[in-house]
């Protein structure tokens, strides 16, 4: 702990952000005063509930049996490489990612940074290493505090909102530049490695990419960059959103993710043949992808919203079928050298939790390789014109996650029904809305 001693000490740092993402991403956590902070890292005596870990996104708290009954306390380890500055705040802030262990020091095995790390261990104990690249989509819109009224795009300098289609136009991205001005300069002092910007096909859509990196490093960087995307925007008089489908007649956003596997010991590419075939191994990894992905889904449209930027005709995928340059497939294999061979998995959404998304896509791949499944063969066109195979809605999801075997036994059980509990019960919450569609469609024709 001397390192974070030593960070807050040189920074001057007056408050820490202990932050625990949740099971939704969400940040959860203590502010503690720095010089308390410095006295609780040497008894450990920063604490949170066990059940922060099984909270529904608006809060709440399914009735459940995973959890203790007496809702006891875990406690919070911080990890010193993941402290950082937080710019945004006039006092000297801090920010570290805590994991979370019971008072017999094992880990909570319902903290979604713990089950990466526990996919992250099964790659290790066999020589290898995981790197990925997210790119992450998200919407900026004008102010909304009337859930009832759709968002709308944001009004840019030049005074207008956004009409038509603007994919990859400058202009477009430089209505809203000092916006983007601040995303890089916190992203900057934060250590958020991202890499180029650039405008997507809805209005007022953005997508960064982020250099690829260790897969906890690069969870850690995309849940802390959310936070600043959201903080920069709203200081700027606008909200941005990583809602999957935020508005009806605009693309949904997504969480693409790039990964590729490394000799843990060489640095290897063991996806790419010198000669610049495919090898085995990464053709196992696709298979698994196309085996188990459809069962991981929770994990990668995580919420109800989730299911509507899956659509037949959109720019997401409906099924599991790979293929080479090909972004109408569920997972793309981008042209390339040997050394930076890798496959591009196009399903999950922005919403979902970067933690449990990379855990699951790594997941899948580990199965197929340790498996040795063989993949389909790739598909040429688009692949919208094949059946739909993806889940259609959350509880289709949920149903396919429990009766995964491999994947229960990857997760852990307690964490697969703690996300079965919280989810069964955001969808419970959601049936008790009536949309504006059935009121106007339904009201006097029925």
């Amino acid at each position: 702990m001397a390192v974070l001693e030593e960070f807050i000490r040189s920074n001057r740092i007056t408050e820490v952000e202990c932050l625990v993402p949740d099971l939704s991403g969400i940040a959860r956590g203590k502010i503690v005063p720095a010089e308390k902070f410095l006295r609780i890292l040497r008894d450990r005596g920063l604490r949170l509930p066990e059940s922060v870990f099984i909270q529904t996104v608006t809060g709440d708290t399914p009735n459940n049996s995973v959890t203790n009954p007496e809702n006891s306390d875990v406690y919070m380890l911080p990890d010193p490489g993941s402290v950082r500055f937080v710019p945004w705040y006039e006092a000297p802030t801090a920010a570290v990612i805590c994991d979370c262990v019971y008072a017999d020091g094992t880990s909570v095995d319902i903290s979604p940074r713990w089950v990466l790390k526990r996919v992250l261990e099964l790659y290790a104990e066999r020589g290898w290493k995981p790197l990925v690249a997210p790119e992450l989509e998200f919407f900026l819109v004008a102010v909304n505090k009337d859930p009832d009224y759709p968002l709308v795009p944001p009004v840019g300098r030049s005074g207008r909102q956004e009409s038509g289609r603007q994919a990859f136009g400058i202009d477009a991205v430089n209505e809203f530049d000092p916006i983007f001005e601040a995303v890089y300069d916190y992203c900057e002092q934060q250590d958020i490695d991202v890499d180029t910007m650039s405008h997507e096909a809805g209005a007022a859509q953005i997508e960064i990419n982020f250099n690829h990196g260790d897969a906890l490093s690069l969870a850690d960087q995309v849940f802390l960059f959310k936070r600043t995307v959201r903080e920069a925007a709203i200081r700027h008089g606008i909200y941005a959103t990583f809602m999957a489908k935020p508005m009806q007649n605009e693309p949904g956003s997504a969480m693409h993710i790039h990964q590729s596997l490394v000799d843990a010991k060489t640095g290897r590419n063991l996806f790419g043949h010198p000669d610049g075939g495919d090898t085995p191994l990464f053709m196992s990894h696709i298979a698994g992808l196309q085996k188990y992905l459809p069962s991981a889904m929770p994990l990668l449209a995580p919420n109800v919203n989730s299911y509507r930027r899956l659509v037949q005709g959109s720019d997401a995928p409906i099924n599991v079928h790979w293929g080479r340059d090909n972004r109408t497939t569920g997972f793309r294999v981008p042209l390339s050298q040997p050394e930076a061979r890798r496959v591009e998995n196009r399903v999950a959404g922005a919403d979902a939790n970067p933690y449990l998304a990379i855990a699951a896509s790594l997941a899948c791949g580990y199965l197929g390789m340790v498996q040795e499944l063989e993949p389909t063969e790739p598909v040429k066109g688009t692949a919208h014109r094949l059946a739909f195979t993806l889940p259609r809605h959350q509880g289709d999801a949920l149903a396919k996650l429990n009766a995964s075997r491999p994947l229960r036994e990857i997760f852990g059980e307690r964490f697969v029904a703690c996300v079965t509990a919280v989810k069964q019960a955001e969808d419970a919450a959601y049936q008790q809305v009536i949309s504006s569609w059935e009121r106007e469609n339904l009201l006097l024709n029925v």
